[in-house]
């Protein structure tokens, strides 16, 4: 099979369009070169190089065209794309200002800054992704609210619930990716310049200044000490992007569930639209679903293998840098690619509220057994209203009769003192605990995260 991420036909599946525009060849073509104009600007100010040299590299720096086959080469000799593109820079700009470029800096202050920038980028437009689907989410819950459902557990009818609520489970844990991702973006956004071994010895005593209004010029934040062996802020998003997955994977697992023909409370799209079958006509999989399932369960082994690059020696390190590479653009592109199609899913998603309440009524409505304990311990002793409930949803189950009338019979033969209201039991509103109030909390929290400003 094709490599994915490269595939026009698999890829588009998978991947968000606009990440990948920001994470191709051409976009970190451009943050190399970004950071390379940057750093001249920043060391003219300084007074480390002069005036007229920086304004040649830059000017060439954003004229320069990517010479793709030039690079590989690069990396094919060099291990690494920046000796290639200095050579070019070199060449394309002035001979006052070329033996400037790349002044006190090593390769690895420029690509680690240029990938912090790329990631800056993604992670923006990723942002306001996830806002979009937290209002979807919460506007999803609102609409219902109040529709019933059965809770289950082991795969197994619980209790009564709503299918408000569900989306409220859904949404709580993106709503902490959301907050999480604030909290983190202060120890990625961080320039890099250390020079050839993390002291920046070339700079002499300008390197702080260079190093802050690089900082400025690129907006970053300038931190304690260079991280070229530190890769702990990069592994955090890598731990981010995992935990995002892994959000909407449950989502997209529950959905799949719920879809399945013996339930029939959802379905990714009207039929005919979405998963179709070359040999069964009826078919309506829930594809898209699968496609973010696929990308959560993957996440985790690249999050596994993105670990091993937080070990790296001495001040500089061997291959975890190389681990890093292999993982950030299959991560960062598949991970947007999951939360694109999850709002392009709940955009699509068909929810069968009659369905949902024939499916908890259905015989036996075992589901109904923990509120006719609770209401019968108020006559009973409880150990004597389990029981006899027990003995209901049982028979119930085995008759193929709802657990309403089987009760009847088992109070009026075992316990006649004991009443219990066989239509309060079998409306499942009256046994919804909470679910209403925390489906209305957790829809303001999403709308409050929805609404901030990037």
């Amino acid at each position: 099979m094709t490599l994915l991420l490269s595939s026009s036909i698999f890829g588009p599946a998978f991947h968000d369009p606009a990440t990948v525009a920001l994470l191709d060849d051409v976009a970190y073509f451009r943050a190399l070169l970004e950071v390379e104009a940057a750093l001249a600007r920043a060391q003219a100010r300084v007074g480390v190089i002069p005036e007229a040299a920086a304004t040649a590299i830059a000017a060439a720096a954003a004229a320069l065209p990517l010479d793709a086959a030039a690079l590989a080469a690069g990396v094919q000799r060099d291990g690494i794309p920046m000796i290639a593109l200095l050579q070019q820079l070199r060449a394309a700009t002035s001979a006052g200002g070329a033996p400037f470029v790349h002044w006190g800096a090593t390769s690895q202050d420029i690509m680690d800054t240029a990938t912090v920038l790329c990631a800056r980028r993604v992670v923006s437009h990723m942002q306001g992704q996830l806002r979009a689907l937290l209002l979807s989410l919460a506007e999803l819950a609102g609409a219902h609210r109040t529709t019933v459902m059965v809770a289950r557990t082991h795969g197994q009818q619980a209790l009564p619930s709503t299918f408000g609520l569900k989306v409220a489970q859904w949404a709580a844990p993106l709503l902490r990716q959301h907050q999480r991702l604030q909290q983190l973006l202060p120890r990625l956004l961080v320039l890099q310049l250390g020079g050839a071994a993390g002291t920046l010895a070339a700079l002499g005593p300008h390197g702080p200044e260079v190093a802050a209004e690089l900082a400025r010029e690129l907006q970053l934040a300038v931190p304690p000490l260079p991280w070229h062996a530190q890769r702990d802020s990069l592994f955090e998003l890598g731990a981010w992007l995992a935990l995002l997955a892994g959000s909407l994977g449950k989502l997209a697992q529950d959905v799949i569930l719920l879809s399945q023909s013996e339930v029939a409370e959802l379905a990714e799209a009207p039929p005919g639209q979405r998963g179709g079958s070359s040999s069964m006509p009826q078919k309506n999989n829930p594809m898209r679903s699968e496609q973010i399932l696929a990308v959560a369960r993957w996440s985790g082994a690249q999050l596994g293998a993105l670990q091993h690059a937080l070990v790296q020696e001495h001040e500089r390190g061997t291959h975890g840098w190389q681990v890093e590479w292999l993982c950030w653009s299959p991560l960062l592109a598949l991970v947007a690619g999951a939360l694109h199609n999850t709002r392009e899913l709940l955009g699509s998603l068909q929810v069968d509220a009659a369905r949902m309440r024939a499916n908890l009524l259905a015989p036996p409505a075992a589901a109904l057994a923990e509120a006719a304990v609770g209401r019968l311990s108020e006559q009973l002793p409880r150990p004597e209203a389990q029981a006899l409930v027990k003995a209901a949803a049982t028979r119930a189950s085995a008759e193929r009769r709802v657990l309403w009338e089987v009760l009847q019979e088992e109070l009026a033969r075992r316990a006649p003192r004991a009443q219990l209201d066989p239509q309060w039991l079998a409306t499942p509103e009256h046994h919804l605990g909470q679910a209403l109030v925390w489906t209305d909390e957790t829809e303001r929290a999403l709308r409050a995260a929805a609404a901030e400003r990037a």
